[in-house]
């Protein structure tokens, strides 16, 4: 079953603000999530989902989940021409047919949550043109909540405008924390300062939740993540006033090359420079 949606290229002028869900990228988005979210609904929480189809272009296990999702995606994609360039994990980089920009996918964030049935995973579609995200889609399909950004616009959830939260203090602080397994110094650093910590397995939508004030950071220190995990992320959490930078708190910029990962530190910006002081 193919969608078929005007999208215009994603056309500025059609946007009719702040009634964010008449734009034509969120409408294409949720469309395309509601299909995938029927297909993959079947594998949640079985040993089917974890079937290893091949080796993904990020050099990890491409699972019989991510597949799934990925193949509705990128053949909706491709009958819309909504792009030239399409770079997900699992293919890679790949020329789709449209005039301009680029969509970086992650058809399944948070695999592992929905092999094992954990509620919590995400589909993370965000669009650049020339190098910039210009905005930003993130699904969680666990619990059919959507998260939407566009530059310079502001991030809502819901169709309504969030913002970051106000925590100003490490220690009073919860953030989501990912270390390096066999170097937990730098995180227990952090980790003595920090009131609660959390680690929900998909990155994306911990990225959102920053954005929400449901958490007043992410740190992943692991070197392991890529811009197809964090594109969507980054602008939402941006676009509603939070903060994000490498572990050394300068501007982060991800390469196009999925093979390559990097650490990440997000927060609501007013505990920022303290956490980057402890990571140091």
């Amino acid at each position: 079953m193919y969608i078929t949606i005007n999208l215009n290229k994603f056309s500025e002028k059609n946007i009719r603000y702040p009634d964010m869900i008449c734009m034509d990228f969120y409408n294409f988005c949720e469309e395309i999530s509601k299909e995938v979210n029927e297909a993959v609904l079947p594998l949640i929480g079985t040993n089917n989902a974890a079937e290893i189809i091949k080796m993904g272009a990020d050099g990890t296990p491409t699972k019989k989940i991510d597949q799934v999702a990925e193949d509705i995606i990128i053949d909706n994609f491709k009958r819309e021409k909504i792009c030239k360039t399409l770079i997900s994990e699992e293919i890679g980089c790949e020329e789709i047919g449209g005039e301009c920009g680029t969509i970086y996918l992650d058809p399944i964030d948070g695999t592992h949550n929905a092999i094992t049935g954990n509620p919590f995973y995400a589909l993370s579609v965000a669009y650049a043109e020339e190098g910039i995200i210009k905005k930003a889609y993130v699904r969680d399909l666990a619990h059919g909540e959507s998260f939407y950004a566009i530059k310079g616009k502001g991030a809502y959830n819901k169709g309504k405008l969030v913002r970051v939260s106000t925590t100003d203090l490490l220690e009073k602080s919860t953030i989501s924390v990912y270390g390096k397994k066999f170097d937990p110094e730098t995180i227990i650093r952090i980790g003595e300062k920090i009131r609660r910590w959390r680690l929900y397995g998909a990155s994306a939508l911990e990225l959102c939740y920053v954005g929400c004030g449901r958490l007043d950071g992410f740190i992943d220190l692991r070197n392991t993540l890529r811009v197809t995990d964090a594109a969507a992320g980054m602008l939402f959490c941006k676009e509603a006033g939070g903060t994000v930078t490498d572990k050394n708190g300068y501007p982060i910029k991800f390469t196009d090359d999925v093979s390559c990962g990097q650490c990440l530190v997000a927060t609501n910006g007013l505990i920022h420079k303290k956490a980057i002081e402890y990571l140091r």
